[in-house]
């Protein structure tokens, strides 16, 4: 074994040391501070207070999907079951007095979207508590379809960028390049659409019209959720649901958003209505040690053209309905 072998795995070795000797110390000052509750707090997704009045903030920035990673190399972000989980728990507390939207993205899944909507709907259908929406610096497509749970206590900052109301699917499509570079993409399949959307064919007018359906029938359910929610005519919602991005004043003035203020005035208007006792938690999930260790590391990462490419076709052209804005 060569020198620079030995000395990478004694680096190692005390990055290893480093981390359990700092979990070690951290779990015993726990034990021995009686603070037992707050290693679990800081591990479990949902932590609010067992105890008084509260209203819990439910945290949605970036974008709404499924991707959230239990590895200890995640660096965090919109974590979707997490955020169902809060929700739960806030459904089962009895000390809970509402819930606080707290919506900072340009969107997301079709599926996700729907489904964090339903929750939030649940909630309230089962507890009778408000949800308050506060829109942050976007509350974009699936951002804005998540606000439709609210009972009209939509609130935005006088910069937010918010609408959208509508779907896309977008495919990355390289049959140009296949043919610059001889190369032919050839699908066995069971049936003439089985392999509609491929990126190596030209999309038919078939193949076109069927993807096509799948986001009518999406937007038609965005669509009834928002006239639901704001209590809109097909007529003045068909004015504003053309996927148009609105600043928050041009919300409010389509009836889009109830109005327009700062968070802190917000939390104002919640314990004015509450009650002053009322404690506004928001329970923000720490890094990890390992998180804080090795998350820079693995952004330093070089990555390959390939990789750069694949991340774009991920992004932006795999086919999966979105509610979503171009503008992030």
């Amino acid at each position: 074994m060569s020198k620079k072998q030995i000395a990478g795995l004694v680096a190692a070795a005390v990055v290893f040391v480093f981390v359990s000797a700092a979990s070690m110390m951290t779990h015993n000052f726990f034990e021995s501070s009686g603070l037992k509750d707050l290693t679990s707090m800081v591990s479990s997704a949902a932590h609010y207070p067992s105890s008084g009045s509260y209203v819990g903030v439910v945290d949605v920035s970036g974008i709404i999907l499924n991707t959230s990673s239990t590895s200890i190399f995640s660096s965090g972000g919109y974590n979707h079951q997490a955020t169902l989980d809060k929700i739960d728990e806030m459904t089962k507390a009895v000390n809970n007095r509402g819930l606080l939207l707290f919506v900072n993205s340009p969107g997301g899944g079709v599926y996700e979207s729907d489904e964090l909507y339903l929750k939030l709907k649940q909630y309230r259908e089962q507890t009778g508590r408000p949800i308050y929406v506060y829109m942050a610096n976007q509350a974009c497509s699936g951002g804005y379809y998540i606000a439709m749970a609210s009972d009209g206590r939509v609130y935005a900052n006088r910069s937010t960028l918010t609408g959208s109301i509508g779907v896309v699917m977008q495919i990355t499509n390289v049959k140009g390049l296949y043919d610059k570079l001889g190369i032919e993409e050839i699908n066995i399949t069971s049936g003439s659409n089985k392999d509609m959307g491929s990126m190596g064919i030209e999309m038919s007018n078939e193949h076109r019209a069927l993807l096509q359906s799948l986001v009518d029938e999406m937007y038609a359910q965005f669509f009834e959720i928002v006239a639901e929610g704001r209590d809109m005519s097909a007529g003045s919602l068909r004015r504003v649901a053309d996927g148009r991005l609105l600043t928050a004043s041009q919300a409010k003035e389509a009836g889009l958003i109830d109005d327009i203020m700062t968070y802190e005035e917000l939390q104002a208007l919640i314990r004015e209505e509450l009650g002053s006792g009322i404690s506004i938690v928001d329970p923000e999930k720490e890094a990890t040690i390992f998180e804080q260790l090795f998350l820079g590391a693995k952004e330093l990462q070089k990555k390959s053209d390939a990789q750069v490419i694949q991340e774009v076709i991920d992004k932006k052209g795999n086919g999966v309905l979105m509610y979503h804005a171009n503008i992030s």
